[in-house]
């Protein structure tokens, strides 16, 4: 649910990939294809799918308070982004905590945090840390090593359910998750207990830190393996918003939902196709590059000289 009440979801999208472009470049690397292949699915999470109340945390994030404990009445997560955790409000987990970048660019382009949070990225005692934690914006719980955040998002729903509150639980995770036995465990689990209230969304890019996905482990035909442990499970292209649309609204009583959203590590941004599959976090090789890459990806997005200045 946006704050903006101006954007579309596609201008949604395309702001999420110029704001990771612009500071890819000034910072010279960045989680950038984490912005081409996920932007639409997170637009539409922040724009459309989730219902959330107003954020309880100011627009530019608080420095890092310590963890939270019973001695630590100052800790705050990042779930304050996402308003209070009231029964009539979704719950969104965040499992992959490298798209930090990409979350608070979202988190940005609806209203629910200041761009200059951004001028706090990956400093010395900021809460907005390169790798999401508990503390980070949009964060609500640190996923530890990957595939931890379903778990988590789980026995919320679970909890949720048993309560009757009405709120649904999203979640949003990689596709590199599913080469951990947690989170087969998890689905088991959860289609075991028909835990219903929960929606899981993939980003399906295909390729990760090591290098394309299907080098490293490769996950066969996901869709099938999934809907064997019990979900329903919808494949679709993560870049078609309607095909999103649809697949959300296509849960099914006592089971939970999983949408593998096939995405392009380089959607918006072709010229990153000259890396594939190395992906995971762009740095430049040489200067040269570095502006023969901003050329290109500027040029892809719209933007102009003007606009550039600065990165």
């Amino acid at each position: 649910m946006s704050l903006t009440n101006q954007k579309t979801t596609e201008e949604i999208a395309l702001g999420i990939r110029r704001r990771v472009f612009f500071h890819t470049m000034k910072n010279k690397g960045g989680y950038l294809s984490q912005a081409c292949s996920a932007a639409e699915s997170l637009a539409l999470l922040y724009n459309e799918f989730l219902k959330l109340g107003e954020p309880t945390l100011p627009k530019v994030p608080l420095p890092f308070r310590g963890v939270p404990s019973a001695d630590n009445p100052d800790a705050f997560t990042g779930a304050g982004y996402h308003g209070p955790a009231a029964p009539e409000y979704d719950r969104f987990i965040i499992s992959p905590a490298h798209y930090a970048l990409v979350i608070y660019c979202a988190l940005i382009e609806v209203g629910r945090m200041d761009e200059h949070a951004l001028d706090h990225f990956n400093k010395d005692g900021s809460s907005v840390e390169m790798i999401g934690a508990e503390h980070s914006p949009g964060m609500e719980v640190t996923t530890g090593s990957l595939a931890q955040g379903l778990s988590m998002a789980a026995g919320v729903a679970f909890a949720r359910k048993r309560r009757n509150e009405p709120g649904k639980v999203w979640v949003y995770m990689s596709d590199g998750e599913f080469q951990e036995g947690q989170t087969w465990e998890c689905l088991a689990a959860m289609a075991h207990h028909g835990i219903d209230n929960i929606r899981v969304i993939v980003d399906v890019n295909r390729q990760q830190c090591d290098g394309a996905m299907s080098s490293v482990l490769d996950l066969g035909d996901l869709a099938s393996r999934v809907a064997a442990f019990g979900a329903t499970c919808r494949s679709i292209d993560g870049h078609d918003l309607q095909a999103m649309r649809d697949a959300a609204d296509s849960a099914e009583a006592g089971k939970p939902l999983v949408i593998l959203a096939n995405t392009s590590p380089f959607q918006g941004m072709n010229f990153l196709q000259k890396r594939f599959p190395r992906l995971h976090y762009v740095r430049f090789k040489s200067a040269e590059e570095r502006l023969e890459m901003q050329a290109a990806l500027a040029a892809e997005l719209g933007v102009s000289p003007n606009e550039m200045e600065g990165a």
